[in-house]
């Protein structure tokens, strides 16, 4: 516990130059050591220059430490040209006196190679310029130049020693940039030695597309990101994906979002997807997935979010023209600047560079939603494991940004539907599939929900139809051992009606029989009430007269025995 607690104070201790170059100060864990060289190394077109001229550029615009750029290959007005395009005022900033740019000729058939050869000179010069701005940082490109000459590896290795350690003694953030060797970082083999940092630039073509990649080789006394980064160049600089940096440790919401198909919200609950998901809707082709994507991005514009459309098999106005046919109209969005389209063929360039746009256009246009469509097309520029590690960096990244992103997958005939081309449905929290069947000459779509993480879902199917009014689910005909749609379903639905209707006429004549029957037997039962009570009155009656005729007959007899004097 102790030793983890002192390294975690020597590597706060640790002073930091931060280069302002978007993700590099990240991979760094907080830029390149202050006051010491580092060496960045690389082929030719990688990106060596354009890192050490924006290092000086950020330094001065946004930390206010003013820069020396001294060239050994290009001269300042050419390195001027060549940032210009990237929005690096470099003229202007020399006239403010916050940066010294020089360009040191140096010709090889020049050089003499003696037992006094040192490099005075070139201190002398870079210690006047660094002295005339007050230059807390210095960019030398490249150092190749300066010992072009020297077969001798004693003295290269001196003076490169002796170089560094002035630099240091000046104490001066430098970047110094060498070219690639044929089998070492450099072309001397020496330079990655006595430097405090190294970093690696590489521009690599694999199936006829290049990509460009960094990695921090070593980086004394810090901890560092060791992983190759993709690296972008674009007008606005250079730019590292810190891929290393996504841990599982994003937050999750408990809210939930319109699907923008409100019977497909009920199949979830009634609510939609949970926010921040990461949704899968695969199927063959024509089965409707690029719908149901559009559907949900009408649906986050019209409750005033943004969404980010990456398409890679269509055109804007395209995907704008088709979705009009279903009544959803994409284009108002995009005039209001709530919906912003990309549109590119996988293959223009490669796995890291595509991750590498996709963060930046992330962080510029801050969208609620995104949509990939489809990322099968990724297939074309790599291996499957390589699409599937570029998309979980995809998936991990929006995550983390709490944005809610459907993916579209297509699936090849006669391939299993439960699975994802890419292999990357076991990351998705909900999963929907499309898919057609094929009933008595038509091809018509259903959907069911696979999979949704976290929430209860339907397990049914649904039709799911395409219209001039929009998107419709409908329930599909569950017959003896099939599923019934289309016309199918509709006739064998009218053919239900028709039965339900006769059963119901059926039913309703019975009833009038049954409502007669029970009244006619009423009416008898009161026939027979009323003879009961007839007869009973009659049997009372009869009682009655019994009664009297005896008590006459008693009277008779008790005067005939007083006439007699009988006892």
């Amino acid at each position: 516990m102790a030793n983890a607690l002192k390294n975690r104070v020597s590597h706060i201790q640790l002073d930091k130059c931060k280069t302002g170059i978007s993700g590099l100060d990240e991979i760094t864990e907080g830029g390149l050591p202050r006051g010491r060289p580092t060496l960045v190394c690389g082929a030719a077109g990688c990106g060596k220059t354009l890192l050490a001229m924006e290092f000086i550029v950020r330094g001065i615009t946004e930390f206010n430490e003013p820069g020396v750029f001294m060239s050994f290959e290009e001269t300042a007005e050419e390195l001027v040209k060549n940032v210009a395009s990237l929005g690096f005022d470099v003229d202007g900033l020399v006239r403010r006196k916050k940066l010294a740019m020089d360009y040191v000729r140096i010709e090889r058939s020049e050089i003499e190679v003696t037992g006094e050869y040192d490099l005075e000179g070139l201190f002398v010069r870079l210690g006047s310029a660094i002295d005339a701005v007050g230059a807390k940082r210095v960019a030398l490109d490249t150092i190749e130049a300066l010992f072009a000459g020297l077969p001798n590896e004693a003295i290269l290795r001196a003076e490169l020693r002796r170089l560094f350690r002035w630099l240091k003694d000046k104490g001066v953030t430098a970047i110094i940039t060498v070219e690639q060797g044929q089998n070492t970082l450099t072309r001397h083999g020496l330079e990655e030695y006595v430097s405090d940092c190294v970093i690696f630039l590489d521009h690599r073509v694999h199936n006829q597309v290049a990509t460009r990649r960094l990695r921090v080789i070593k980086y004394r006394g810090s901890k560092h990101g060791t992983n190759e980064y993709p690296t972008l160049i674009d007008e606005d600089g250079l730019s590292v994906l810190p891929i290393s940096s996504l841990e599982l440790n994003y937050p999750v919401s408990e809210e939930r979002v319109s699907s923008g198909i409100g019977r497909l919200d009920a199949m979830m609950g009634g609510k939609g997807y949970y926010r921040g998901s990461s949704i899968l809707i695969s199927g063959t082709a024509g089965t409707g997935k690029t719908s149901l994507a559009a559907a949900f991005a009408d649906k986050t514009c019209r409750s005033g979010g943004r969404c980010l459309y990456f398409s890679f098999e269509e055109s804007p106005e395209q995907i704008l023209r088709n979705m009009r046919s279903i009544g959803i109209d994409l284009n108002r969005w995009r005039k209001k600047g709530l919906l912003r389209f990309n549109s590119v063929r996988p293959t223009l360039f490669g796995l890291e560079m595509h991750l590498a746009s996709i963060h930046k256009m992330v962080k510029d246009f801050k969208p609620q939603s995104v949509i990939m469509d489809p990322l099968t097309n990724m297939m074309s520029i790599g291996e499957a494991d390589e699409v599937k590690a570029m998309f979980t960096r995809v998936i991990d990244f929006l995550k983390s940004q709490g944005i809610t992103t459907i993916f579209t997958s297509l699936t090849a005939g006669g391939d299993a539907l439960e699975q994802s081309e890419i292999g990357i449905s076991s990351l998705m929290d909900t999963w929907l599939l499309v898919r057609m069947l094929e009933t008595s000459g038509e091809r018509n779509r259903l959907l069911y929900i696979l999979k949704s993480r976290g929430m209860a879902h339907s397990n049914q199917m649904r039709e799911f139809v395409l219209s001039d009014d929009g998107i419709k689910l409908v329930d599909v005909y569950i017959g003896p051992g099939e599923v019934l749609t289309g016309s199918a379903r509709l006739g064998q639905e009218s053919q239900d009606r028709a039965k339900a209707l006769a059963a119901e006429q059926a039913t309703a004549v019975r009833r009038r029989e049954l409502d007669q029957e029970e009244a006619n037997l009423k009416n008898q039962a009161d026939t027979i009430a009323a003879r009961m009570a007839m007869i009973k009155a009659e049997r009372k009656a009869a009682k009655q007269s019994d009664l009297h005729r005896l008590e006459q007959v008693e009277k008779n007899q008790a005067g005939l025995a007083a006439a007699r004097k009988a006892d």
